[in-house]
């Protein structure tokens, strides 16, 4: 049995509108009353709680049934219910502490959520985002039993976000594959190993801050003479990309070299003291940037580093979130393809527990803000198609409450807040105008006819 898609609810989001229940309620009875439909919002003070089947893997109603009229469909998940086996006894309604299997009146049995075939109605009905299908699940069930190729017991930090970019990356990419990872958080936990032994599965060198495009470069050229396929990739912090290994970066994005560039943005040099890089935003403190009598962090704004790589007319530029995971895969998917044409830059921002100061359980739920407060923003570009948003940015989370999960931003004045708000719309409006056409496609600005 592998994983199931499922749907999400989240409470903050939810208003109590109901359109949801009635949706559900038109879809599986064809009259609106919300007191027949299969999920029911719930009124807790002053937010809303969600009563509905979760489609439990250990499943009490099924356990408790004693007609073995409910059963865990294996193809799916979702828990059906057999009308010809139950007996009405009700026992599968005992069994579920989410109140999602009741006894339904005008029906005259007990009714659950199905998920509509996996295309639930109360979802598409739901217009405030507080219903969501996760459909995640297909990673697992695709990638699960590739095989990892980097060994168990790495030395990252508690929580650590970008050994989590470096197990799934490179189990997506395979082993046929060259590795480069330059100084930074990820040679720093041992991809490149220890006393002669080495945490990665494939052969991976340690180049220099300043080189690391231009010897994959040469590491690709040397293959391709052999007649063999082998993909060159890096695995490069912000500071190895953004500032001193930026020559080597443009120079092969510039020639087109058959090249997968990953750039793993903590935004900051982490790895040897939490350090500013050129990607580290605007009011942020480091230990070069510190915050005292004189100080307030960092007095610039972050480097916008995939908009200069498209800048390079790059076969393929794209940003991505770990907290937003199909995302990053399609995007993977396309970025390994593209640079088997030319050179493909993918920038995945990963929040650093220890040098932005938040627990580490939240690294995630962190990432998550970054996106819904659009303080990162998703999306990708090929010269031919231009760029693309691959998520909306309405309806943003407020950039204080992102900034406020983060003890990095905590000496914050109300000054520096809203000159943060401020970039990030710029940012939002720059972006969105390149998605719409508003502004030159990128084809045209390398081709001199803008």
């Amino acid at each position: 049995m592998g994983a199931f898609n499922t749907i999400s609810f989240l409470p903050e989001h939810c208003d109590g509108c109901n359109a949801c229940m009635t949706a559900c309620a038109t879809a599986k009875t064809g009259a609106p009353d919300v007191i027949n439909s299969r999920i029911q919002i719930v009124a807790d003070g002053g937010s809303f709680e969600l009563a509905m089947c979760r489609q439990c893997g250990d499943p009490k109603c099924v356990a408790n049934c004693p007609a073995a009229a409910l059963a865990k469909n294996d193809a799916d998940g979702v828990i059906d219910w057999d009308g010809t086996k139950c007996v009405n006894c009700l026992l599968c309604t005992v069994g579920c502490a989410y109140g999602g299997i009741v006894h339904n009146v005008a029906a005259g049995h007990v009714v659950k959520c199905d998920t509509c075939g996996g295309d639930p109605i109360c979802v598409k009905a739901c217009d405030r985002g507080a219903l969501k299908y996760l459909t995640t699940a297909n990673i697992y069930n695709e990638v699960g039993d590739l095989e990892d190729l980097f060994v168990p017991g790495l030395a990252g930090c508690q929580g650590c976000n970008t050994e989590l970019i470096m197990r799934h990356t490179m189990r997506r990419i395979g082993p046929d594959t060259v590795l480069a990872t330059p100084p930074g958080c990820i040679p720093g936990m041992g991809s490149v190993g220890y006393n002669g032994l080495t945490g990665t599965k494939v052969p991976v060198f340690h180049p220099l801050l300043t080189n690391t495009a231009s010897m994959l470069t040469g590491v690709k050229r040397h293959y391709k003479r052999q007649g063999r396929e082998v993909n060159a990739v890096a695995l490069a912090g912000d500071g190895g990309a953004s500032d001193v290994g930026f020559q080597s970066l443009s120079g092969a994005a510039e020639r087109g070299e058959q090249i997968l560039f990953i750039c793993v943005d903590n935004e900051g040099y982490m790895n040897t003291g939490m350090q500013r890089s050129s990607c580290t935003p605007f009011g942020a403190w480091t230990s070069t940037t510190p915050v005292g009598e004189r100080g307030t962090g960092k007095t610039q704004d972050a480097k916008n580093m995939p908009l200069l790589m498209v800048m390079h007319n790059c076969e393929y530029v794209a940003t991505a979130s770990t907290a937003f995971m199909e995302d990053l895969y399609d995007k993977l998917d396309k970025a390994i393809a593209a640079s088997k044409r030319g050179f493909a830059y993918l920038h995945i921002y990963s929040p650093c527990t220890t040098g932005w100061r938040f627990p580490s359980q939240e690294n995630i739920e962190v990432a998550r803000k970054a996106v819904e407060a659009n303080f990162v923003m998703l999306w990708e570009s090929n010269p031919r198609d231009g760029l693309q948003l691959t998520r909306g940015v309405e309806q943003p989370l407020s950039i204080a409450e992102y900034l406020k999960a983060l003890g990095k931003y905590r000496h914050l004045s109300e000054e520096q807040v809203g000159h943060i708000q401020a970039t990030v719309e710029k940012n939002v409006s720059f972006i969105k105008g390149l998605a719409e056409g508003r502004h030159p496609s990128m084809a045209q600005v390398m081709a001199g006819q803008a």
